[in-house]
């Protein structure tokens, strides 16, 4: 059999790890933490959003690029995913808001630790608290504190560089690059970010939500909910558009994203309620009528001077586009995850990277991007499964 190695305990590891054919390879799995999936439990706090439920075009549509991540997509889609765990005991529900999560009463914690379970049951060695180091003269992967590893297969999935207490946090890059590979500076994806606001707006608003919400920039849109705290904006409404900001950002560019306060109505419709209001005073207005709680008021009266303010016709189209600018990205470890790593002309359309032999990579570490809502885990769960798939079929063709 021939020794297949794996750097790496998230999604992506555990996936390839769960799916390789043990009567084909003899498999390591190497961690630097003493547990795997640490991330994965981070995920799984606020609760473990698997993947999403819509049509494999539109879930296609939120990876990035799309022409390298639709044949990984297409290959183990998120009806498959949810296939996959219901085969091994972990039934998942859709919530109202289309995402996939476990079965009420189904910890993350229960569903990582079937997931080692299958991976144990295979036979598959975990060699934990165990840090990879790089290469020796010969090839051979060097750890600390034990002996060097020959492995005729490796399988890279370190992971990003958000959320280092996790054991994700880059520190394989320059690894890569002595060994002349091109890797992208990390940047912040999934993140917060710097708005400069008015002392008084925030001392009043400071951790108030912004709900039923819309956002657009440079022609993208969003809708969802964004929260307030001192430093800026953050939520799942501005997540998907985190990519382009930051780029906009990078070039050094004025960046002024717009809000709807209103979604659901359009600027007729608003002017017609408007017009038809009984309250003496604008705020009446704007809470009796049009339904903006206090903290949309109070952006309003932040990003509207007092001509607008009290001129219906300026007002109400600034309702439905708040302009609101974005100073910078919020800090890279908290953020959700990461834009950078590995520039995807490395590999090849196997993940099989380009100038080190037998060696692929998978995972986060990957120059791709995909906001929350259950898209990052998909991502990394179906490069797994996708590669294992290749190569469990791999020595079929060698031989």
């Amino acid at each position: 059999m021939k020794r297949l190695t794996i750097i790496g305990g998230g999604a992506s590891a555990l996936m390839l790890a769960a799916q390789l054919d043990t009567k084909k390879y003899s498999v390591k799995l190497f961690d630097k933490k003493k547990t795997v999936g640490r991330k994965f439990l981070v995920a799984g706090e606020g609760g473990l959003n698997l993947t999403y439920n819509t049509t494999l075009d539109d879930l296609i549509d939120q990876y990035f690029p799309r022409a390298f991540m639709a044949p990984v997509i297409s290959q183990f889609t998120n009806q498959d995913l949810v296939t996959w765990l219901k085969s091994h005991d972990i039934s998942t529900f859709t919530g109202s808001s289309n995402r996939v999560f476990p079965e009420m009463g189904i910890k993350p914690i229960e569903v990582l630790n079937k997931i080692t379970a299958i991976i144990s049951a295979k036979e598959i060695e975990f060699q934990l608290d165990t840090k990879w180091e790089g290469w020796n003269k010969e090839g051979q992967l060097c750890f600390e504190h034990i002996e060097d590893v020959a492995s005729d297969i490796v399988v890279f999935a370190l992971g990003g560089a958000s959320w280092k207490v996790t054991g994700s946090d880059g520190s394989w890059k320059n690894c890569f690059e002595k060994q002349g590979l091109r890797v992208k500076p990390f940047q912040a994806a999934n993140c917060a970010f710097e708005v400069d606001w008015n002392e008084n707006f925030i001392a009043i608003h400071e951790g108030k939500p912004l709900k039923n919400i819309a956002l657009s920039f440079d022609n993208q849109f969003s809708k969802g909910e964004l929260n307030i705290s001192k430093f800026g904006l953050e939520g799942n409404a501005i997540y998907p558009l985190s990519r382009r900001i930051q780029e906009k950002l990078i070039e050094g560019e004025n960046v002024v994203i717009h809000l709807d306060l209103k979604p659901t109505m359009t600027i007729d419709q608003l002017k017609a309620k408007y017009k038809r209001s009984r309250q003496a005073k604008v705020t009446g207005i704007l809470s009796k009528d049009l339904n903006l709680d206090r903290t949309s008021i109070g952006l309003l009266k932040q990003f509207c001077d007092k001509n607008t303010f009290s001129n219906p016709e300026l007002l109400v189209p600034t309702i439905k586009s708040v302009p609101i600018i974005i100073k910078s990205a919020g800090e890279l470890d908290e953020a959700i995850s990461t834009i950078g790593g590995i520039a995807l002309d490395e590999l090849d359309e196997h993940f099989q990277l380009k100038k080190i032999p037998n060696s692929y990579a998978i995972g986060e570490m990957l120059d791709w991007y995909a906001p929350t809502g259950g898209y990052l885990l998909q991502g990394c769960f179906s490069m797994g499964f996708v590669l294992a798939e290749y190569l469990n079929g791999l020595i079929n063709r060698e031989g």
